[in-house]
């Protein structure tokens, strides 16, 4: 069944009414009829629905079954990307959502070769990488949509981190420590994964991180790419977790 995300204002006791985009897609793309089954996800929780009424601005969904969702994983992730280049950012937000990303941050660093100069280009580009993450969390039947945040500064994103557990940061400098070995001593339900640009992170920027309590970890002896590293971190993570 084709999965959608609906806000919870939209669903009374028996009925779904399903606006926007979606209806565009239900009616001219994927060709819905009435009758049709269709899952609806809303704040976590999974409604099985039945297409009651198609029209041009809105679908109408009876709710045939309600259920708790059971496609997150145990722990809120949170990625920090370092901007990249070209359209690498779109391939980082849309498998980061299918291997179970919570929230992502765009962050620059010293080493950021992209420039997002004014306020209305950095908006068109978060907005369409929030439909890039929404269609990937339909894609992926998650139970939520992961949030791409505005873009942070390193300064902004070590103002937000100061007070946070559970901090991983893969550097290729780092030789020794593996995220299998620090992850025994985390205990909260959130990490958060930074990953640094093409070019990594300057000396300075790890001191800085270590400053704030992150772990600095390797992942392994090989030079990742920084679309490559985030997701094999995220994937170490949650295998650690028992969640793959």
């Amino acid at each position: 069944m084709n999965r959608f995300f609906i806000d919870k204002e939209n669903i009374s006791e028996e009925l779904i009414t399903i606006e926007g985009e979606d209806v565009k897609h239900i009616r001219d793309v994927i060709r819905l009829k009435e009758g049709d089954k269709i899952e609806i996800s809303s704040e976590g929780i999974l409604y099985i629905c039945e297409i009651s009424i198609i029209e041009k601005k809105k679908v109408i969904a009876k709710i045939l079954h309600r259920e708790s969702g059971d496609h997150e994983p145990p722990i809120s992730i949170i990625l920090y990307q370092g901007l990249p280049k070209s359209s690498k950012m779109d391939f980082i937000i849309q498998k980061a959502t299918e291997i179970g990303v919570k929230e992502i941050y765009p962050i620059k660093t010293k080493r950021t070769v992209v420039k997002i100069d004014n306020k209305k280009k950095e908006k068109n580009k978060i907005d369409r990488w929030n439909k890039i993450s929404e269609e990937a969390a339909k894609q992926s039947k998650r139970d939520y949509v992961p949030k791409v945040k505005s873009i942070l500064s390193f300064k902004e994103m070590i103002k937000l981190l100061e007070d946070e557990e559970n901090i991983l940061v893969p550097y290729e400098n780092e030789k020794t420590t593996s995220m299998k070995d620090v992850l025994k001593d985390f205990s909260n339900k959130k990490v958060h994964i930074i990953i640094g640009p093409e070019g990594g992170f300057e000396e300075e920027e790890i001191d800085e991180l270590e400053d704030i309590g992150s772990k600095i970890v390797s992942l392994g002896p090989r030079i990742l790419r920084t679309e490559t590293a985030g997701l094999v971190a995220l994937s170490i993570l949650l295998y650690e977790l028992g969640d793959m």
